[in-house]
């Protein structure tokens, strides 16, 4: 009874999700083809009405895109879930290992090393045919699937030792054990944060210190005025993928380090990188990262308690297509794991529009401490054209913008900045 239930509430759950995302989407799609025509009036001076209208296409592509993802991801989760798809790959798991921690864990790697495989074709389309197509590729096809392999084995090797953890508290921590893993979590992922920079970044980018004395003194400049002590200022090879640009600091501690990529360096001005820098470190002097990384364990704390509950019972398993393996001794606790995992977004979904609010909240206050510390009008010079470079829409859905968007709209964020210069 419980079982059917459950499947109901899932089945429920994600049509719901489904709607309301093609809904979202629709209306995405119409306003920005409605607003093509003509540059906002805050833009029409730095925009072109070409560039306005090539954004409008990107965006409207990449928002297609993103419709053809959803449904395939929505026809895997059933694939793997109502219609077998785990419980077959479990029991060829188990029957190739008899069991155990080498059962779970490789039950884990395999789900992990198909999904990765299923996800290659949208991947490669998107890489080579959207971003292609719009000018913003840079990168070959050999790097495409060299960069493939790394985060395959570099997430498997990431994911692997924590799993064993948690798997290992789950078994044999007690009823408590949620508690434990929280606080393993936590530690694991302050030591990922601390290794980043140094340790996996590279693997993918080359990253040389900043060669450009009289910015390197602006930057230094920046830095002690807002106190921020870093381990270098260095330029990311960020073109051999994309002609898109940013900055970042990453890391904490000794290991924090202020980043740019190579695009941003050959078009932004020294004083627009400087006001762009000044946003970046403006999260780091608010707190922001400290405070999603809080929010995110305050969450995950209570996660973590629920898995304790649904991981035994039996309807959980069985309401999404999964009979768990009966043998004495044989836990199922890496099928619950991945169950919880995979299901989660659909039941949280309408969640997703406090995570926008708490962003935008941030960049707004990023932008303040941006302009405390540099001149208003560079940061919206060097916002511009971030916006005009990336193809990113200047008349977004307001409704859709506000239930995804982490950023402001930027007609919202340039007036406001226009706002604060005028002061």
């Amino acid at each position: 009874m419980y079982s059917h239930a459950f499947s109901f509430l899932f089945i429920a759950f994600l049509t719901s999700s489904l709607l309301v995302r093609f809904w979202l989407a629709s209306r995405q799609i119409r306003h920005v083809l409605q607003h093509r025509h003509a540059v906002p009036a805050d833009f029409a001076e730095k925009i072109s009405l070409m560039a306005h209208q090539k954004a409008a296409a990107y965006t409207v592509a990449r928002t297609k895109l993103g419709l053809v993802d959803l449904m395939f991801s929505a026809i895997m989760l059933v694939c793997f879930t109502l219609l077998g798809g785990l419980q077959w790959l479990s029991v060829t798991i188990f029957k190739l290992t008899d069991g155990g921690m080498v059962y779970q864990l490789g039950l884990l790697a395999s789900f992990a090393l198909i999904t990765s495989i299923l996800d290659l074709p949208l991947s490669y389309y998107r890489q080579f045919v959207l971003e292609q197509r719009f000018g913003f590729n840079r990168m070959g096809k050999g790097l495409f699937f060299q960069d493939f392999a790394k985060e395959l084995g570099l997430s498997l090797a990431l994911m692997l030792p924590l799993a064993w953890i948690v798997l290992e508290l789950m078994a044999k921590a007690g009823t408590l054990w949620w508690l434990y893993a929280w606080g393993a979590i936590a530690a694991y992922n302050l030591l990922i944060q601390a290794i980043a920079p140094t340790v996996i970044m590279p693997l993918f980018n080359k990253f040389t210190p900043l060669a450009d004395e009289a910015l390197t003194a602006r930057i230094n400049g920046l830095a002690q005025r807002v106190s921020f002590a870093s381990r270098g200022l260095f330029v990311m090879d960020g073109s051999k993928r994309s002609t898109k640009s940013n900055a970042y600091f990453s890391g904490f501690g000794r290991t924090k380090r202020i980043v740019f990529y190579d695009t941003l360096i050959e078009r932004l001005a020294p004083q627009e990188i400087e006001a762009v820098l000044a946003h970046e470190l403006g999260h780091f002097k608010l707190k922001h990262v400290a405070k999603g990384l809080a929010i995110m364990l305050a969450l995950l704390l209570p996660m973590l308690a629920l898995l304790g509950y649904l991981k035994t019972q039996l309807w959980f398993y069985t309401g999404l297509g999964v009979n768990p393996i009966i043998v004495p001794g044989q836990s199922n606790d890496a099928l619950a794991l991945l169950l919880f995992l995979l299901t989660l977004p659909i039941f949280t979904f309408l969640f997703a529009p406090l995570f926008s609010i708490g962003s935008r909240k941030h960049e707004f206050e990023a932008d303040a401490f941006a302009v405390k510390h540099t001149n208003s009008r560079d940061l919206v010079s060097a916002l511009v054209k971030m916006f005009d470079d990336n193809a990113s829409t200047l008349t977004p859905d307001p409704l859709h913008s506000a239930f995804y968007d982490s950023h402001p709209p930027a007609s919202v964020r340039i007036r406001q900045l226009n706002l604060a210069a005028s002061q």
